[in-house]
This record gives C-alpha cells, structure tokens and sequence, in this order.
C-alpha cells in the first residue's frame, strides 16, 4: 500500500499525518548542526561520568579517574594557605594577646587574619564593619555587656553567650509580663523610670513613685540603684544612649514584659584558636576596646 504524503499549503511542508482540532503536524527535522551538538553533549556526560566523581554508591561515590573531589580542593587550599603564612602563624599561635598587642608585626599579621574571619562569621549579625544592627551589638563603640578587654572579647567569643557551651556567658532577664510578676500598669511605671534614667522624656501620667519603687525590688539586683548595668551578668547600662533593641516606650514595655535572650555561637570547635585569637584581636581593635 503506498504512503499518502500531504504537503501543507501554506509552508509547502509534508505533515506527519498527525492532526489535533484542525491543527496539522508538520514533518520538520532538526538542523543538522543541532543533531551533532546534541550528540557531543551525550559524548561529554559519559566522559564526565568517567573522570570526575559522579555515581553514587552504597558506601560513597565514584572517584573518577582523576580522583578530583571539591572538599579535597579546599584541603589543598589551606595547605597551601598555611604554608603561605609560615612562622608568622606560629608566632601568633604561640604568643599571648597582650604580646600579639605590644608586637607591630603580629598585630598587623592577626588583624588581617581577624579581618577575613569577621568578614566570614560574624559580618551577617554585626555588620561588615561592626557597626551592629537592632537586637546585635555595635562593637565600634565602648558600651560592652560582657567586657571590652581583650581576654573578655577572647572569652566571649570562644564560647559566646547563652549557646549552650558549659563556659558560655550565661544571663536571663525575666518577662515580668508573660510570666505574671507585674501587672500591665506596673510594667508601665517600670519603663518610664527606665526612661528616666537614660534622660529621655516619660509621660507626665506615669507613676513615678511606683516605676522607682518596681525598679528596686525587681531590676536593681541586676541593673544596680543607678541603672548602670554590671559586666559580669551581662546586664546593660540603661543610664546611656545605646540601646541594643531601642529606647521608646514600646520598646522597652515589650522588653520588661517579654524579655529578650539573644544569643551568639561558641566559636569554639568552630574555628581554629589562632582564628579566635585573631578575631579578638581584630575586635578589640575595632574602637572601642579596652
């Protein structure tokens, strides 16, 4: 039986002989060139297959010919970085930070290397500069929750606060509001005598009495009688300008009544002790270390 082979008239195409609501396939090969390109790339795959890793197995994967693998580049890449630093990283491993401080060579060394490490771990909390944002401290200036010395940045960042790490810097504000220990009215009176205390302006309705009598018998064992705050419990300076989550009434209202518990990773297991004496270092140099 012969092929009947209808050629569209508008193209002058043969069809396929496929036809869908009136709509006639036509019988168009691929171009030459797109055939043979799409043969290369089956050609290229099989050989990728071959000499790069690429099959999963029970127990890995196939190495390759060439035995590449992206995690054994990387490991060459620090080989080759510390060789590159050489003595001067044994020198900064061995010394303490008040000789890494009090030696030009190594203050440069560790800062350049403290640097990189911020710019890596800790730029998306405190900014690329440091300069901090809501709720991250600002580590330009000299207002330090835990301590601006060089050995108390050093702690702080190897073991960070409240992380969960037995040395961490461990302190908790109650939510006087959410667990029930002071009325909405009383919460009220507290931020407008905290208020008060940083200067800024308080309603002329608040109790002031009230907010001076709250304030000693549930905050000054941690803020002190005057609101400055004490270092060693990471209580805050509430006399200042700087105010980590913000100063307006609402602010601080939400903060007395729901507290805030920030925390910040042990860096320790994390980065190497050079890299954390580094990173301290660099802090401290920042502007405002002590």
């Amino acid at each position: 039986m012969t092929e009947h082979t209808e050629i569209d008239a508008i193209s002058r195409t043969a069809t396929t002989g496929h036809e869908w609501d009136g709509i006639k396939e036509l019988n168009t090969p691929l171009p030459r060139w797109w055939l043979w390109l799409f043969y290369a790339t089956i050609v290229w795959a099989v050989g990728y297959w071959i000499v790069y890793p690429a099959w999963p197995t029970f127990t890995g994967y196939t190495r390759g010919l060439f035995g590449y693998s992206t995690r054994g580049q990387v490991e060459a890449d620090l080989a080759a970085l510390r060789r590159a630093r050489g003595d001067k990283a044994a020198a900064l491993a061995s010394a303490s930070l008040d000789e890494i401080e009090k030696d030009p060579a190594l203050l440069a060394f560790a800062r350049a290397q403290g640097r990189a490490a911020f710019g890596d771990n800790c730029a998306p909390c405190h900014g690329s500069g440091g300069a901090g944002a809501k709720g991250f401290p600002n580590l330009n200036d000299d207002d330090w929750l835990w301590g601006g010395t060089l050995a108390e940045i050093h702690q702080t960042i190897e073991f960070g606060a409240r992380s969960g790490h037995a040395k961490a810097r461990e302190s908790q504000m109650p939510a006087f509001g959410r667990d029930g220990i002071l009325k909405p009215d009383e919460i009220v009176a507290v931020a407008g005598h905290v208020r008060a205390l940083a200067g800024l302006p308080v309603r002329p309705q608040t109790d002031r009495a009230l907010g001076n009598k709250l304030f000693a018998d549930n905050c000054e064992v941690c803020h002190g009688p005057d609101g400055k705050g004490k270092q060693e419990i990471g209580a805050p300076n509430l006399t200042d300008a700087i105010w980590l989550h913000g100063s307006d009434e609402a602010t601080i209202i939400d903060v007395i009544a729901n507290s805030r518990a920030g925390v910040m990773p042990a860096w320790a297991g994390r980065l190497d002790p050079v890299t954390i004496k580094s990173l301290a270092v660099y802090v401290h140099t920042l502007g405002g270390g002590k």
